[in-house]
């Protein structure tokens, strides 16, 4: 089973740039989107319902900004929108969708901006999915998260470490967060196949940066302890342009 993550940074400019293409290519079984900036009566048939699949959108209220969508091969049990917070829930940031053996939650974090104006309410949004997070997981439910994370958590994440020690996405704030949650109970599953250095989701757009992969990993698929042993593999589709980030995805075991 295959499961895919991608911030399109705005899916109508994706779909211009061979969004369906690679989606028709991948054939994943789940496909979680984020930063999406349309709502789904804006766009065409073709990327509002690709291929056929269950199409479920969470678009910000906010015209052009933020949101979530999911697109699925099976019809999912449930699909909840939100953290049930109306100071997140109006940017469509949360989708959480049931499925008979794990919840998945697609998500996009905050950016605490350049001048860390957003990072109190990027902080309280970690806060508030976490506590989600482990809500569901108390009820029995493995869950896997896909997410824009806009954090780079260790040193090994990004190209330049030292020179973006201030600079929002790799604040002492926001990588002790992620500490903190992966030590609770959860795998970052690209971490539990591939430790080396080099590999990131997100490059800027300026001249020769993807080229020279100066990059930061900011996308991440991650699942609760128990669900471990079921994850296959994990991989970044970093030859997949359309955004200034790359495509993520897992296998699971059957």
């Amino acid at each position: 089973m295959k499961l895919m993550s991608w911030n399109v940074n705005g899916i109508r400019a994706c779909g211009k740039n061979g969004f369906l293409k690679w989606f028709e290519h991948e054939g994943a079984d789940i496909v979680c989107v984020q930063e999406i900036k349309a709502t789904p009566e804006v766009v065409e048939d073709s990327l509002r319902n690709p291929l056929k699949y269950h199409a479920f959108w969470n678009p910000a209220k906010k015209p052009g900004y933020s949101g979530t969508a999911v697109f699925s091969k099976k019809e999912p049990l449930d699909v909840i929108m939100g953290l049930g917070d109306p100071q997140f829930d109006s940017e469509g940031r949360v989708m959480i969708v049931k499925y008979p053996k794990f919840t998945l939650v697609n998500s996009y974090f905050p950016n605490s901006q350049r001048d860390h104006a957003r990072l109190p309410y990027k902080l309280a949004f970690c806060k508030k999915f976490f506590q989600t997070v482990e809500k569901l997981r108390t009820k029995g439910e493995n869950v896997i998260m896909c997410a824009d994370w806009n954090i780079a958590h260790q040193e090994i994440d990004l190209k330049n470490p030292k020179s973006n020690q201030k600079n929002a996405g790799f604040l002492p704030e926001e990588r002790a967060w992620m500490t903190k949650f992966i030590e609770a109970g959860y795998i970052d599953a690209f971490r539990k196949f591939e430790p080396g250095p080099g590999h990131y989701t997100w490059w800027s757009y300026r001249p020769g940066v993807r080229e020279k992969n100066v990059g930061w990993r900011l996308d991440y698929f991650m699942a609760n302890d128990e669900f471990g042993d079921r994850l296959k593999t994990s991989y970044h589709r970093h030859q997949v342009f359309g955004s200034d980030h790359c495509p993520v995805g897992i296998e699971l075991k059957r």
